[in-house]
C-alpha cells in the first residue's frame, strides 16, 4: 500500500474556472465526501489578501477568511485543510497563529526568481505553527542550473514538502521521473510532491510516475476540475491507490455537484490547451480563444500563432 498522501485541490485550483465562487454548501459537501473517502488533505482555497489582490470579481475562496471556514466546516474531521498563498499577493500579518485557525497547512507558491521571499515567508509560517509546502511553479521553463541553485536555497528552509509543478502541462513521464529523482537528491530531508496539469492528457500518468519514483504528496481535483485542461482527477488517483481509499463518496459528489457544474462551465481536455502544453506555454491564450464562439475551434489558426515564423527578405550580398 502506498504511503503517499493525497491533497485534493478542487476548490483552490478549480476556483480558477469560476473565480472561486463556490457556495458554502458545495464546499461543505465536498469536504464531507473527501473525508469519507479517506483523503488526507483538502485545499480549500487561497488565503491571499483582499487588499492586495482586490475583491472585485473574486469569490470568497480566494481569501478563505476564518469566519467563512468555521461557518462552512463547523466540525473538523480527519481530512486536514490547506490553503495556498502567492508570493506578492498575501501579507503574513493577515494569517493567524495555527491554533487560532482551522487551517493545518499553508502552501507557498512562487517562481524560481522569488525563492528567497518564499523562504522568508515559510520561516514565519512555521513559527506560527503551520505545516508548509513550497510550490515552485512553471518548472518546465526553468533550466537545470537555475533549478539546482533554487533547490540549494531550499535545503536549509524548514519547509515540509517541495513540489514539482507542471504548470503548463507540458512534461512527459520520463521528465517527471527525472525531476523527482533530482529533487530527492537535492532535498533528501524533505518530502517531494507533484502537481500536474492535464493539457496533454498526462496528469494522471505523470502523477503515478512521480509516486513510483518517490513523491509522497500527490495533488488532484475531483472530476479533474481546474484551469483550462484541469488536473489529475481525484477519482482516477484514488482508484489507482486502492485499497487505501473509498472511491464511492467521490463518485457521489461528482454525480451530485460536479456534473451540474460542468454543464455550466468549461474545463478539461481540448485541442487549444494541448497546443499550449506542447509549446510549453501558459494556457492564457487558449483560454482567451475559447471565449469567442466564432474562433474557439479554429485549431490550425491557433497553432500557427505559435509556430509561424515570419519570413524575412534576403539581404543583398555586399
Amino acid at each position: 500500500m502506498s504511503k503517499a498522501k493525497v491533497i485534493d485541490c478542487t476548490i483552490r485550483d478549480g476556483g480558477l474556472v469560476n473565480n472561486w465562487n463556490f457556495s458554502i454548501e458545495f464546499v461543505r459537501n465536498l469536504y464531507e465526501s473527501l473525508n469519507q473517502a479517506g483523503i488526507e488533505y483538502m485545499e480549500i482555497g487561497y488565503k491571499n489578501a483582499p487588499g492586495v489582490v482586490g475583491e472585485e470579481g473574486n469569490g470568497p475562496w480566494r481569501f478563505c477568511l476564518e469566519d467563512l471556514l468555521t461557518k462552512t466546516i463547523p466540525v473538523k474531521k480527519c481530512t486536514k485543510l490547506s490553503v495556498m498563498v502567492d508570493i506578492g499577493k498575501f501579507t503574513l500579518d493577515d494569517i493567524p497563529l495555527a491554533h487560532d485557525s482551522l487551517i493545518d497547512m499553508i502552501r507557498v507558491a512562487c517562481y524560481s526568481s522569488q525563492i528567497e521571499e518564499a523562504n522568508t515567508a515559510i520561516n514565519v509560517l512555521h513559527e506560527k505553527g503551520y505545516d508548509t509546502c513550497l510550490n515552485i511553479m512553471a518548472v518546465s521553463s526553468v533550466d537545470q542550473m537555475e533549478l539546482k541553485q533554487t533547490l540549494k536555497k531550499v535545503q536549509h528552509c524548514p519547509v515540509d514538502v517541495v513540489y514539482i509543478v507542471d504548470s503548463f502541462g507540458s512534461l512527459y513521464m520520463e521528465e517527471i521521473r527525472r525531476l523527482t529523482e533530482f529533487y530527492k537528491r537535492m532535498l533528501p530531508n524533505k518530502h517531494i510532491g507533484i502537481h500536474a496539469h492535464n493539457n496533454m492528457q498526462l496528469a494522471f500518468a505523470n502523477t503515478i510516475t512521480a509516486e513510483r519514483a518517490g513523491c509522497s504528496f500527490l495533488d488532484s481535483t475531483v472530476y479533474g476540475m481546474g484551469r483550462a485542461a484541469g488536473n489529475c482527477p481525484t477519482e482516477l488517483l484514488i482508484g489507482y491507490l486502492q485499497p487505501k481509499y473509498d472511491i464511492k463518496p467521490v463518485l457521489k459528489v461528482i454525480e451530485e455537484s460536479l456534473i451540474p457544474l460542468r454543464e455550466q462551465m468549461e474545463w478539461g481536455y481540448l485541442i487549444p490547451f494541448t497546443i499550449s502544453g506542447q509549446m510549453n506555454e501558459h494556457p492564457r491564450e487558449a483560454l482567451a480563444l475559447r471565449k469567442h464562439d466564432e474562433t474557439k475551434d479554429k485549431y490550425v489558426e491557433f497553432y500557427e500563432q505559435y509556430t509561424c515564423i515570419e519570413e524575412k527578405p534576403l539581404q543583398a550580398a555586399k
